[in-house]
């Protein structure tokens, strides 16, 4: 097969501001075609030991075992559990939208003694609640930002009050996009995905852990992929010295997760923040001017990640793939119950400027009024 005809279907030049994948920054997007590294290779450790710099960096974290893991972010969540739920151990978890959920589902499979401290969706998790829940748990978990309702909550409370259990925080759509300093807060692990709003495609799982946390694992987990034991020693285990065969990296996602770092520590990383920010403010003005409600509770509402209402009589989804088919513009549907009834829309990493803001108003509004 010739070069000419192996890509003759030609792929979609797509704007995406759903809840992830985002557009990828334009170097982490370049960083794709450059040449491939060998999983063992010099230069590629060397590249790997300064991606896990960046990543302690973005965390505000000092773990020494700080790592991107070789899948997405749900196996990030799977990897937090295998490593550190002995059978029967209570875990915490506070529900507030369907990434909560999902601990409870993965939590449970590896033996744990589930309390769940459920939400309404759309609000933040009440720290006070869940701390109470019960008086001795191994672990306490939650979700930083909520990807399903767009909603923050404030991880820092629960370490204040966790005692001697572990806190394990899912931060895939926080990493990159708001402050995180999980040292400060007393997060004990945490896991993240390359796909939003640090601006690389998906395929990674920034994965972080501390001394702590990593005294107490499980020796030999279930799950041998995700065994951190094992990884540390290809990983982080040995910087600078021999490393362990454990498997084959994808050495190119690795050096595109670096493209993307870069370009946000050249930016800086305060920014970069504020750049969300503003673009988050603007865009959730804007639905308001429109006269659409917004779902997340005020004053908790992610920038990156916002949730709004579809409005009575409005087909959601007509609107959804009007916006696909004429502007090659892609908003998220609700989760579960809330399928029909929210839309996500997305300003993370390159996608995060005024300048989209603009665009997806005028876009959403025109696709309203033709398609709901």
């Amino acid at each position: 097969m010739s070069a000419s005809t192996a890509f003759s279907t030609p792929v979609p030049n797509r704007r995406l501001f759903g809840p992830g994948p985002c557009n990828p920054y334009p170097e982490a997007q370049l960083a794709l075609g450059l040449p491939l590294l060998g999983h063992l290779d010099p230069e590629f450790i060397t590249r790997m030991d300064a991606v896990c710099d960046q990543l302690r960096r973005v965390w505000g974290t000092e773990n020494a075992r700080t790592l991107p893991l070789s899948a997405t972010g749900s196996a990030g969540m799977e990897a937090a559990f295998v490593n550190t739920v002995h059978p029967g151990d209570v875990v915490v978890v506070a529900v507030n939208g369907l990434f909560g959920e999902r601990m409870v589902e993965v939590a449970s499979r590896h033996g744990a003694e589930v309390v769940r401290v459920d939400h309404d969706y759309g609000q933040p998790v009440d720290a006070e609640r869940v701390l109470s829940a019960h008086p001795n748990p191994q672990m306490i978990c939650a979700v930083h930002a909520e990807t399903s309702t767009g909603v923050v909550s404030d991880i820092a409370a629960l370490g204040a009050g966790k005692g001697d259990a572990l806190l394990l925080a899912d931060c895939v759509t926080s990493i990159g996009g708001m402050e995180i300093n999980l040292d400060e807060w007393g997060v004990d692990l945490a896991y993240a995905g390359s796909q939003k709003c640090l601006g690389v495609p998906p395929g990674l799982a920034p994965f972080t852990i501390n001394d702590r946390a990593f005294e107490r694992r499980v020796e030999k987990p279930a799950n041998w992929y995700l065994d951190l034991g094992l990884l540390g020693g290809y990983a982080v285990g040995a910087t600078g010295g021999q490393r362990t065969y454990h498997h084959t990296a994808p050495t190119g996602m690795v050096i595109a997760l670096q493209a993307g770092l870069d370009r946000i520590e050249a930016e800086g990383l305060e920014k970069v923040y504020a750049r969300h920010a503003a673009a988050g403010k603007m865009l959730q003005d804007g639905l308001e001017e429109m006269g659409l409600e917004l779902f997340a509770a005020e004053g908790h509402r992610l920038a990156q990640l916002t949730t709004v209402r579809v409005p009575d009589g409005v087909d959601a989804a007509a609107v959804r793939s009007f916006l696909l088919d004429e502007y090659d513009t892609e908003i998220g549907a609700g989760t579960g119950e809330y399928a029909q009834k929210i839309w996500r829309i997305g300003l993370m990493g390159h996608n995060a400027t005024e300048a989209n803001v603009t665009f997806i108003l005028a876009a959403l509004k025109r696709a309203i009024e033709v398609a709901g």
